[in-house]
C-alpha cells in the first residue's frame, strides 16, 4: 500500500530516524570521529556505535583475507558504496591512495569532513563513475549489490571492471540467507534466480537482493573471472558471501 501511494521511502526513512534515537552515544578508540547514529543506521542497519566499529573492522579484515596481495602494496583502492566510512576508516595507515564513492551526498560529506586521508565523491544511481579506466588496484563493494535490482547490479559490475585494474571484491546474500525467503522466493532462488525485494527503493537497506551461488558469475561475464567464492566470508554485521573477481 505504501508503495502504491509513493510513501514507501519516506516511511522507511522515518522508521530509521526513530531507531537512530536509541543508538546515540558511543566512543571511538581509533582516534577518528564517530558518525551520528542516523548515519550509522543507514549504512550498517543498526545505530549502535560498537556494532558499527566492530563490524567495520571485521569487514576490513575480510578484505585483507580475501585479496591475494597485501593492501600495503597497492597504489590506489576504491571503496564503492563507502557510506560514512564504516570500512574506509580502517585504511588510514595505508601508503596508497584511498578513494570512496557513494550515491548519498550526506554520507560522502561526512567522510570528506572527518576522514582526511581519503578522497570521497558522489556517484549517480547508475554509472558512470568519475574515474578514468584502470584507476584502482582494488575495488570493493561491501553490501552494495545486496541492495540493488539485477539490471543495476549488471551495470555497476561493468563499471567496476572499467575502473579496476585487476581485483574487484563484492559481497552478496547467498545460500545462508535462503531461510529468510518465502516459499515462492525459495523456489525462484533454487532455480538460480536472483531474488530482489523492494527494488523501487534501490540503494536503501529495505531493497534486498539474494544471490544463488553461480548467479554472480553469470552477471559478471564476460568482464570478470571468479577467482574465489567464500561462503559467509564477508564478516561484519551479518556475514555475507564474499566473491573475488579478476578483470579479464
Amino acid at each position: 500500500m505504501l508503495d502504491r501511494l509513493g510513501l514507501l521511502l519516506p516511511t522507511y526513512r522515518a522508521y530509521e530516524a526513530l531507531r537512530a534515537v536509541r543508538g546515540r552515544g558511543g566512543e571511538s578508540a581509533d582516534g577518528l570521529p564517530l558518525p551520528p547514529a542516523r548515519l550509522r543506521l543507514m549504512v550498517a542497519g543498526v545505530p549502535q556505535a560498537d556494532w558499527f566499529l566492530e563490524g567495520g573492522q571485521a569487514a576490513a579484515q575480510s578484505i585483507r583475507d580475501a585479496v591475494p596481495l597485501p593492501l600495503e602494496s597497492m597504489r590506489s583502492i576504491l571503496d564503492f558504496g563507502c557510506g560514512c566510512g564504516r570500512v574506509a576508516r580502517w585504511w588510514g595507515s595505508l601508503p596508497g591512495e584511498i578513494h570512496g564513492s557513494d550515491f548519498n551526498p550526506t554520507l560522502v560529506r561526512w567522510c570528506r569532513e572527518n576522514l582526511p586521508f581519503g578522497t570521497f565523491a558522489v556517484n549517480g544511481a547508475e554509472p558512470p563513475l568519475d574515474y578514468a579506466d584502470d584507476s584502482f588496484d582494488l575495488v570493493y563493494a561491501m553490501s552494495v549489490l545486496t541492495h540493488l535490482p539485477v539490471e543495476t547490479q549488471r551495470l555497476w559490475l561493468d563499471e567496476l571492471a572499467r575502473v579496476g585494474r585487476e581485483w574487484v571484491l563484492v559481497s552478496i546474500h547467498g545460500a545462508p540467507y535462503r531461510v529468510r525467503l518465502t516459499p515462492e522466493e525459495q523456489r525462484r532462488f533454487d532455480a538460480g534466480e536472483i531474488v530482489v525485494r523492494w527494488g523501487v527503493v534501490a540503494g536503501t537497506n529495505l531493497c534486498t537482493a539474494f544471490h544463488p551461488r553461480g548467479s554472480l558469475e553469470q552477471l559478471a561475464e564476460p568482464r570478470f573471472e571468479v577467482v574465489s567464492y567464500l561462503e559467509e566470508g564477508a564478516r561484519g554485521n551479518r556475514p555475507q558471501d564474499l566473491v573475488l573477481l579478476r578483470t579479464r
